[in-house]
């Protein structure tokens, strides 16, 4: 049997061990936690990071938690709030959560690279996060069309997107412009609305839409339009590039250039037409056509041409009917060539004259009226 002394000193021992294992847990019980989803991301230089941190308290009494942000970068800002105020320190009933809100702005002008801060609570938790910039800030204006090639034939319009960044840490009023070769045009559009030059707020984008129309006749090839955006401070180059295809035009004309001719009522007139591709581009798919008086008709040999080529030209004869019931004097007939890309009229002068016959019946009217007045004078002259 023990003494009683040794017994009392097993006693207190097991008492105190047992104290000391469950020591920890007590002590945890009185801590804090900090937790966030997000204790790392990845950003491009500019943006802004909106985390929302969670403080619970896990012991069994009021807690005041003063809250505090340590090796924050050096250039980066942050706000630290709750419930939309400022918050510096944070009060928590045992077992209580709440709920703050830090935003930390990554600057433009910022190496490639990780880069760590902690977000403390107190002398019980620390938070540690991590942000990788994605890549090397530039702290600048970047101007770059979406599509900055175009193919098309003269005289066409050619529209581009274009987006205008403005990745530094001020609002820019850039001036637009455009070097176009002469006789070209160039029009800016921002929201709809022609402009010369436009705002753009820090570290923001703006969508301009930049108009290009080519001259009539232009030879085909490929023309570079640069196109700038600029302040006194930054600038932007972007350079457009149309294709030009070649330019449409025709002439509908005679041999000899005669736009004229004459015919008797009711008969028909063959007339020969010339047609000439004065463009730089093949013409296809040509159908003639005409307007002319009442009653008049115009048939064409060929009525289409499959296909002419720049410089060619084409043989065209359209026979002319006078209606019959016409009478003398001067008509006129347009004659008209029609493709998809080009149109040409050749405008006719027609004199009309009335059948011969006609004339015979004219002159027995008249040779009839003065027998007529012979007859009654010899009659009734001696009376």
């Amino acid at each position: 049997m023990l003494p009683r002394t040794t017994g009392l000193s097993l006693i207190m021992i097991s008492f105190f061990g047992i104290f000391s294992l469950v020591s920890p847990t007590a002590h945890a019980a009185n801590g804090v936690t900090l937790y966030t989803p997000y204790t790392r991301i990845s950003v491009p230089p500019g943006e802004s990071i909106d985390y929302t941190i969670d403080i619970i308290n896990d012991g069994n009494d009021i807690k005041n938690i003063p809250i505090s942000i340590s090796g924050m970068p050096k250039g980066w800002n942050y706000v630290l709030k709750s419930g939309g105020w400022n918050a510096e320190q944070i009060s928590l009933l045992p077992g209580g959560r709440k709920s703050i809100s830090l935003k930390v702005e990554v600057p433009l002008k910022v190496n490639k690279g990780s880069y760590r801060f902690r977000v403390s609570a107190g002398g019980y938790s620390v938070l540690p996060l991590i942000v990788d910039v994605s890549e090397q800030g530039t702290f600048k204006t970047e101007f770059v069309a979406k599509q900055p090639n175009m193919e098309g034939r003269s005289n066409a319009t050619f529209t581009f997107t274009a987006s205008l960044k403005n990745r530094t840490a001020d609002d820019q009023l850039y001036a637009l412009k455009a070097r176009a070769p002469r006789g070209w045009t160039v029009t800016f559009k921002a929201g709809y609305k022609q402009v010369t030059s436009i705002n753009v707020a820090a570290n923001s984008d703006e969508n301009i839409t930049i108009d290009i129309k080519s001259p009539d006749q232009i030879a085909a090839g490929t023309y570079k339009i640069p196109v700038s955006a600029s302040t006194s401070e930054t600038a932007a180059n972007t350079e457009l590039e149309v294709v030009i295809t070649g330019y449409y035009k025709m002439e509908l004309t005679t041999p000899q250039g005669l736009l004229s001719t004459s015919i008797t009522a009711g008969d028909e007139k063959q007339i020969e037409l010339l047609l000439k591709n004065t463009g730089s581009s093949t013409l296809s798919d040509i159908k003639l056509d005409f307007s002319a008086p009442a009653n008049w008709s115009v048939v064409f040999n060929p009525k289409t041409i499959n296909q002419l080529e720049p410089g060619n030209n084409a043989r065209i004869f359209a026979t002319i009917k006078a209606d019959r019931k016409s009478i003398a004097g001067d008509y006129a007939a347009n004659l008209v060539a029609k493709a998809p890309e080009a149109t040409s009229q050749a405008a006719f002068r027609i004199s009309v004259k009335t059948p011969m016959i006609w004339g015979w019946i004219g002159v027995f009217v008249i040779i009839s009226a003065l027998g007529s007045v012979y007859y009654l004078f010899r009659k009734y002259g001696r009376r």
